[in-house]
């Protein structure tokens, strides 16, 4: 009896003294987040939204013909941004369009995508919120499920980049980065500003009333401005025209002397 226990002493005392071999595990990747039409993702319990956007909408022209630019008042520029200003006016006054790439069906892009002189569709879920534009079809999607922004070393880059919401009150706030840098311009024509991947849109969004939209944009792009770039926009209703698709010609505008001359001013 007395050996037993010796010996289980001192298998007890070997055992606590010896290192701990634990199999490495393979580190975790986060899951993917459902995708916004998952029916699993649709039907988690949400708070009501505050209002429904699905409809046709038309940029207000009340204000005036250029009511689809976002300036004046412009920001300060940075001096590679003021040079295509510069130049564009210029050209205006020659009667051409400096560096006309929506003419030359490169996408429009935001903020312009969302003041074409063509209506576009908002459709609501309670996980998105999905924008079709009639000018091309120029398509973003507003993500309601609580989704962070994509890793950005991973994400890939667009002329309408990728927009998150979240509801503050009655108002819906859009978070939009990761955009493309190359043609893709803030306001165009006559005062041409360039857009660069470093912008960023917050969008907040109320309903004036059940016919009109109200979305203050506010802009920043160290590379092209200084601080923010500040504009608001109406919307009205649309209810006698549906989105179709449009295809982008762009020998359309041939006879435009801008398609030609304004696109090969470097």
């Amino acid at each position: 009896m007395i050996r037993s226990r010796v010996i289980a002493g001192a298998l007890a005392a070997a055992i606590a003294v010896t290192p701990v071999i634990v199999a490495a595990q393979a580190p975790q990747v986060p899951a993917e987040p459902l995708s916004a039409l998952a029916p699993e993702n649709m039907a988690k319990p949400r708070p009501k939204a505050p209002f429904d956007l699905t409809g046709n909408w038309f940029v207000d022209t009340s204000p005036g013909p250029d009511a689809w630019r976002f300036g004046p008042p412009y920001p300060k520029l940075t001096p590679p941004a003021q040079v295509h200003a510069d130049l564009s006016q210029k050209y205006l006054k020659e009667g051409k369009v400096y560096r006309d790439d929506i003419g030359q069906c490169w996408p429009a892009g935001m903020p312009l995508i969302m003041t074409r002189y063509w209506p576009f569709a908002f459709v609501q879920t309670p996980a998105a919120i999905y924008f079709v534009s009639g000018f091309m079809n120029s398509f973003r999607t507003i993500f309601l499920d609580g989704r962070q922004p994509t890793d950005p070393d991973v994400v890939v880059r667009t002329y309408n980049g990728e927009s998150i919401g979240r509801w503050e009150g009655s108002t819906l706030v859009v978070d939009t980065r990761y955009f493309r840098g190359d043609h893709h311009w803030m306001d165009q024509g006559g005062m041409s500003i360039p857009a660069g991947e470093k912008l960023r849109i917050i969008e907040r969004m109320r309903m004036v009333n059940p016919n009109v939209l109200e979305i203050e944009f506010t802009m920043t792009d160290p590379d092209n401005w200084a601080g923010e770039w500040k504009s608001t926009k109406r919307f009205n209703r649309v209810n006698d025209a549906d989105i179709q698709e449009v295809s982008c010609l762009p020998d359309l505008n041939e006879h435009l002397q801008s398609t030609r001359s304004g696109t090969q001013v470097k």
